[in-house]
């Protein structure tokens, strides 16, 4: 079922706001999928979402080569029994302080815990246009 990205049902937020681990599948440069276990989270006032790494990862470097060509295709996505949510949108790589911190914050919220200091955390930001999923 088709959700508004922007304006998503209050079960469907409710259930991004749960602690649930999630999957962002990233494209390698030969075309297939390359799908890891990861932290997100949502933003709907924004329409983004949010996952923290390590810029040597190869979330990361999928990401980086797809830009140079024209943009990072991604999803992320979470199940819990028979509910399951999914997020669209185009990636990029940030590595301002700024927007990094923001994302350990939102991170440490929604995951009950501050993940260790990391000099080499960057952020994948996600600037969603399409959400699916069933509550």
């Amino acid at each position: 079922m088709a959700i508004d990205v922007r304006d998503p049902s209050p079960e469907y937020l409710a259930f991004w706001r749960e602690y649930h681990l999630c999957t962002l599948t990233t494209q390698r440069p030969d075309g297939s999928p390359h799908v890891v276990p990861v932290g997100v989270t949502y933003d709907p006032e924004a329409g983004l979402a949010r996952v923290i790494t390590n810029k040597s990862s190869t979330k990361v470097a999928n990401i980086l080569a797809a830009q140079r060509q024209g943009g990072a295709r991604v999803a992320v996505c979470q199940v819990h029994r028979g509910r399951w949510a999914t997020l669209e949108g185009r990636a990029t790589v940030r590595t301002e302080r700024e927007a990094v911190e923001d994302a350990v914050r939102r991170y440490a919220e929604r995951y009950e815990r501050m993940p260790a200091p990391n000099p080499d955390r960057v952020l994948i930001e996600i600037a969603l246009d399409r959400a699916l999923g069933r509550g």
